[in-house]
Parts: structure tokens; sequence; C-alpha cells
């Protein structure tokens, strides 16, 4: 019985109740500080953003990177939606790569005030990313990746050293080829069913040296979106290659739902 009564004590202290957590939301302060939400694309995981967020930090940004579990649209969007359930303030919701089909699509999410996509995609209502890919030359990384039996798509070493990151050290290409995240070849084939760049500011990191994503369709996507629009001579990671610029892009995208 006793330990019992301490269970529901510590229950009751962190703000527990037995129907659930209490809602970030009756905690909010309309003087709180942006909190950024971080979701990565695939072949990749939450670490993918450690180079970037230290000096978000230092920025005095709150960051949040979601683990996206890469097993459909839907998922994602559920794991980045808890994210974004538990902050209190406002939010900058930054996507890289697939990460940019979830941010469309869970970006209408109250707390998110701006969007920033990162060599990623912005599709329309009902588009995949197979429907936005279709009408632009297949880019060389997708020619070094392996689906195993279950339909879970993975890059080769080379792939990663010479496609989706071909302009970060050797030590780091082989730390992204151990821990990628292998993702469900079906999910390039979702649909969004939500626009949130058609209501939300945002913001859009073009990498010209892209050979997973084409730069002329991460271009003509940023043009749709009516984004501010950041060009560098990156591949197709430049939250490593290329910090500096990401990160100002989302520290503006932070100043301007503050100011």
């Amino acid at each position: 019985m006793k330990s019992m009564f301490k269970l529901s004590a510590l229950i009751a202290a962190l703000g527990f109740t037995t129907l659930g957590i209490v809602p970030a939301a009756q905690a909010a302060s309309p003087t709180e500080k942006a909190t950024v939400v971080l979701v990565h694309g695939a072949f990749a995981d939450g670490s993918s953003w450690d180079d970037i967020i230290p000096s978000l930090h230092q920025q005095g940004l709150k960051v949040v990177s979601v683990q996206n579990p890469l097993s459909s649209l839907a998922d994602d969007v559920a794991a980045t939606r808890r994210a974004l359930d538990a902050q209190t303030g406002p939010v900058v919701l930054v996507g890289h790569s697939w990460g940019g089909m979830v941010i469309t699509e869970v970006g209408n999410h109250p707390r998110v005030q701006s969007l920033v996509y990162v060599a990623s995609f912005a599709p329309s209502v009902g588009q995949s990313i197979n429907d936005l890919a279709k009408d632009y030359p297949k880019p060389s990384g997708l020619d070094h990746v392996v689906v195993d039996k279950e339909g879970f798509v993975t890059m080769s070493f080379e792939g990663i050293s010479k496609h989706f990151a071909q302009d970060v050290p050797a030590a780091k290409q082989r730390l992204m080829t151990a821990t990628q995240g292998p993702i469900r070849g079906a999910a390039f084939d979702e649909k969004v069913s939500v626009a949130a760049w058609s209501t939300k500011p945002s913001w859009f990191i073009v990498s010209e040296q892209d050979r997973m994503i084409q730069p002329a369709l991460q271009l003509d996507n940023a043009k749709k979106i009516s984004a501010t629009t950041v060009r560098v001579q990156a591949g197709h990671v430049p939250q490593l290659s290329k910090p500096k610029e990401v990160i100002k892009a989302i520290v503006d995208a932070a100043k301007s739902i503050q100011n």
C-alpha cells in the first residue's frame, strides 16, 4: 500500500492525472521563446541535426529533434505531432528531405508559426514524393539504395559517401551509414492531405549540389510556396556541410514570429 501511495504522489507531482498527462497548452506563456522542432528525413535519424543544435541553443532557442519511425507518412506525422503537442509556446517546424512531407502535413498544428524546408520536398495537397519527382531527372543517389525483404530502404556506404553526403568528412559519412534509419519504400507513394505552407510563412534551403533531390525540383517547390529562399553550394545535408546558412534561416524564421 505504501508503494502504491508513493507512486500516486509521484504521478501527481509530475503533473499527471489518471486520465493522462495534463495538456501542455495549460502551461503556455505568451512571452515564451520559440521552440525549434527538427524533423529528419529518410536514411537518417534525429542525430542528423547534432551539428546545429548547440548553435540554436546559443541563440536562446529551445530545440526538439523528432525521432521518426520512417514506417509511413502517418507514423512520422504522429511522432512529430506528439512533439508539437508537448510544447507550450510558438514553434518553428523544420524538415529535411522526406521531413518536408511530414512538416507539410502536420504544420497546420496551432503551435507552428513558421516552416523551414532544408533540401526538401514541399508537396501540394494530394501529392506524393514520386508525384513531385516524376518530371525531373532521376538523382544519382537513388542508384545506391538497398531494399530488404520487408520493403524498407537503406543506402550503401557508396551512396552515403558519394551522393548523400559527399561534402562532409569521411568519418561523419561512416557514422551516418551506421546510424541511418531505413524507410519503408511505400512511403514515397503516400500523399499529403494538407499543405501547411499555404497558411504559414516558409523558408527553403535549396542545395545546388544535391544528388538525392534534384536542385531544380527544390527551387521550383520554393517558388511555388513563395518561400524565403536560400541557395547554398552543398550536397543533400547542408545542416552538416553549410550549418551557418541553415542556422541563419531557422533563426530568421524564429525572429519573424517573435517580433
